[in-house]
Formats: structure tokens, C-alpha cells, sequence
């Protein structure tokens, strides 16, 4: 089959690989799309290795290429001998996360015994750690990791399934928090009423929309990104006010909106380092600050000085998984599907750009990206 890989820094080759053969619990997918990612975008620039050894040591791509992406949703095109909830020709998004449960070990571990399987002791992801992801003709998985589509939804907008179902998994990470402030406390001073997302590509345009369409939030919503079209987006998904920060001071904007106290609840999904350095003007005493972004190149850490003095709940928050239901598959994944499909969550006017082939993907991965009216990159095979 082939297959996109990453081969060197940089560089991906358009190659022949083994198909992927399956076991009796698994299931081969033809791929129907996968969404370009951040995270792909680090991975293939050389900010990131997460395929490591026993040692924790990144393994080096001359060693072992990749094969990314993890945003994957296709077409059943073989099920193993066992599996009897799914057929062949079904339409499915997957969850890339390998653990204890989809990988069927007769003893959990304790973060999947208590239902955090996506830090499991075991845990491996297709497209991220080594395993081969969705930019190939065919993907092999558990079939518990596959979950049906039941509608007709184009491939491209199921492949944004993941990245909204790493919105709900932090937002509900946030709400076990227990601290001063939160959207449903029985006391209006204890309430959030200002809330603040740094960074309107995909993920803050996704925040945006499930705080509003979602949980319900109606209160103060400011999101921050010096791209207009992005900026644009926001205020149409429900923003109050949209703030370019290479163009005005976002602290003392933020502040003169929030009645000089600052946010109680900040979302970081920028990456951007200078976030930090204004995040003490930003929020105010003991509020709640979600790291969501990464990359954050050149921050110098005196800056959490200034921010820790200020009490904040910190919550960091990472992937899509997090609990199953009763037939194995995460849950999250599946209420992700059902706000795609009822249209709480509009996911079609991210999508800005597509590509059709293999050979586009080093470009999608590179000079697309930053295309002045990028937000989101699809591969629809």
C-alpha cells in the first residue's frame, strides 16, 4: 500500500509499505480522511519526537520513520474472525490510543482501572508514538477503537472528531477541578463570568463554540489571535470581543473588560510564549488557566513567577480518551461524533483547506500552514 512517511526532519517520501495484516479483534479501515495537526506540524519541523525507547529516548526517524496522522476516519474493509458489531463497508472515526482495554490485557492498569486511560502505563497512539497512522491507504486497529458513523457525514468534517473530542476531555478535566471559580457555582461571586481564549485556530474556534453551544456559558467570551479570518470565526461562533494582539496591549484591553479584575477562567491554545509573560495581567487571583497550546519556544520561566503568585489553578489536559462505554469504545469520541452530526459543533467552516493525494502533505505540512486564511487542513483520500 502506500503511504506518507516521514523519513527525515523535514522530509516525507510518498513509499510502499506492508499492508497491515489483523488479528480477530481487529479491524481494517481504508482511510477516508485525516486532519493535519499541531502536533503533526511538530513532529515533522524536528520540535518533537514522541516515539521513545524502554529509556524514555526519542528514537531517531533514520532508525525508525513515521507514519502520521492521528484526526483518521475511513471505511471497514476487513473485520477480524470475533468481531460481530461491525461489517465491512461501515463508516467509522478511530481513536488512535492503544490501552489496556483495546488492547485487551487481562489486568488494567491503575490509570485505566480508574478511568484515565489515555495516561495509561501501556499507552501508544497511531500517528504520534511509532505506530503507523492514517496517512496510508489502510490502518489496521482494535475494533473497540472504531466507532460508526450513523450519518452522512462527509469524511472530512468526521476527521475533526479527535480534536473536538480533546476540547470536551480538557473541558471535563476543568470541571473536576475544585476551586474559587466555576461556570455553575451556587454563589454569583464565586461564578465564572469572564472567560478568555488565547489562539483561534482549531481548537480555540472549538472552545469557543462548545462554550456556548455546549455547556452553555453565557457570560463574558474574549478570544485573542492576530489573524483576522480566525478572528472573524470567533465572533461568528459567539465571541464578544475578538482582540488582534499585535495591534493593541491585550492586557489592559482584557482588564477594561473585566472591570480591572481580569478573567477568572483563561484557555492558552495559542503555543505562543509571550501568552506567559501577560498571563499575571491577564486573570485574576485564583483563577482557573487551562494549558492547551504547545510549543512555547523561548519562554523564559521567570514569567510563572509573577503567575504563580496569583494562586491560579493550573489544568493541563491532553488527548481524547478517557472512559468507555459499555461495548469498550471511549465515550468521548462518541458524544464528539454526535455534536459534529446535530450541528452543535460546526466544523465545516474550519476546514479551509483539503488536500487529495500523498504527495501534497510535505506542502500541508509546511507552506500551507501558514496561508493567511489557514485554520484547518484535511487529507481526503
Amino acid at each position: 500500500m502506500k503511504a506518507s512517511v516521514l523519513c527525515e526532519v523535514g522530509r516525507l517520501e510518498v513509499r510502499d509499505v506492508p499492508r497491515p495484516s489483523i488479528s480477530g479483534h481487529e479491524v481494517l479501515v481504508r482511510v477516508g480522511a485525516v486532519g493535519i495537526c499541531g502536533t503533526d506540524a511538530h513532529i515533522f519541523a524536528g520540535h518533537a519526537n514522541y516515539n521513545t525507547n524502554e529509556q524514555g529516548l526519542p528514537i531517531s526517524l533514520d532508525v525508525q520513520p513515521q507514519i502520521l496522522g492521528h484526526e483518521i476516519t475511513g471505511t471497514i474493509e476487513e473485520v477480524g474472525a470475533v468481531v460481530r458489531d461491525l461489517r465491512v463497508g461501515d463508516r467509522v472515526v478511530l481513536d488512535q490510543g492503544l490501552n489496556c482495554l483495546s488492547r485487551r490485557r487481562d489486568a488494567l492498569c491503575d490509570y485505566c482501572r480508574t478511568g484515565d486511560s489515555h495516561q495509561c502505563e501501556f499507552y501508544r497512539e497511531h500517528g504520534i508514538t511509532g505506530l503507523p497512522g492514517g496517512l496510508a491507504e489502510f490502518i489496521a486497529v482494535p475494533a473497540v477503537n472504531a466507532v460508526k458513523i450513523s450519518s452522512a457525514l462527509a469524511f472530512a468534517a468526521a476527521a475533526l472528531v479527535e480534536p473536538l473530542g480533546c476540547i470536551i476531555h480538557s473541558s471535563e478535566t476543568v470541571a473536576k477541578t475544585r476551586g474559587r471559580y466555576s461556570f455553575n457555582a451556587d454563589k454569583s461571586d464565586q461564578r465564572i463570568r469572564s472567560v478568555l481564549i488565547c489562539g483561534a485556530g482549531p481548537a480555540g474556534l472549538l472552545f469557543t463554540q462548545y462554550l456556548r453551544n455546549v455547556i452553555g456559558y453565557r457570560g463574558s467570551l474574549f478570544v485573542s489571535d492576530p489573524n483576522r479570518h480566525k478572528r472573524e470565526l470567533a465572533r461568528t461562533f459567539g465571541a464578544d470581543e475578538t482582540i488582534d494582539p499585535t495591534t493593541c496591549d491585550l492586557v489592559e484591553v482584557v482588564r477594561e473588560h473585566s472591570n480591572g479584575k481580569g478573567v477568572e477562567y483563561l484557555i492558552e491554545a495559542s503555543g505562543a510564549g509571550e501568552v506567559f509573560a501577560a498571563m499575571p495581567g491577564l486573570i485574576c487571583k485564583q483563577a482557573i488557566v487551562l494549558l492547551y497550546g504547545h510549543g512555547h519556544a523561548g519562554t523564559d520561566l521567570s514569567v510563572l513567577n509573577n503567575i504563580l503568585f496569583k494562586e491560579p489553578i493550573i489544568v493541563t489536559s491532553v488527548g481524547a480518551s478517557g472512559g468507555f462505554e459499555q461495548d469498550g469504545r471511549p465515550w468521548i469520541y462518541r458524544r464528539a461524533l454526535q455534536l459534529i452530526e446535530s450541528e452543535q459543533v460546526k466544523v465545516s467552516p474550519l476546514i479551509t483547506h483539503e488536500y487529495t493525494s500523498f504527495d501534497q502533505v510535505e506542502f500541508a505540512l509546511s507552506a500551507g500552514m501558514v496561508a493567511e486564511d489557514y485554520v484547518k487542513g484535511v487529507v481526503v483520500l
